[in-house]
């Protein structure tokens, strides 16, 4: 199998996510990048996107989550993006940046990076 990655790269969302009691009240913005390994030669010679991972089918799965979770910490959410990426479109492997933009001063962001599944 070759060791393809699929990649959607700053993928950004508005969600409720902290600890903090102002945190709970108003959306932050958080940025996805993710990498989803992938077998690209089917697809390549099909040309058939149902042979492909589908990134649009994923950011839209992932937007449609996040937008509606409310979770308190980064971590949680990256497992549960995660968990969607790997069971939900067949996918062995991914790794997942969350980055939680403008969280502490003086830093553009703060956040995650998890790997997940068998590469």
């Amino acid at each position: 199998m070759s060791q393809d990655i699929v990649f959607i790269e700053d993928l950004r969302i508005d969600t409720i996510i902290g600890i903090y009691d102002w945190e709970r009240e108003v959306k932050q913005t958080i940025a996805l990048d993710i990498e989803m390994a992938a077998d690209n030669t089917r697809p390549a010679a099909t040309e058939s996107i149902e042979d492909a991972v589908n990134y649009k089918a994923v950011a839209k799965s992932l937007i449609a989550f996040t937008e509606a979770s409310q979770f308190q910490l980064v971590e949680t959410l990256a497992e549960r993006l995660a968990e969607i990426i790997l069971n939900d479109f067949n996918v062995p492997w991914c790794r997942l940046k969350l980055s939680k933009l403008g969280a502490v001063t003086g830093s553009r962001s703060v956040g995650v990076i998890i790997e997940r599944g068998q590469r």
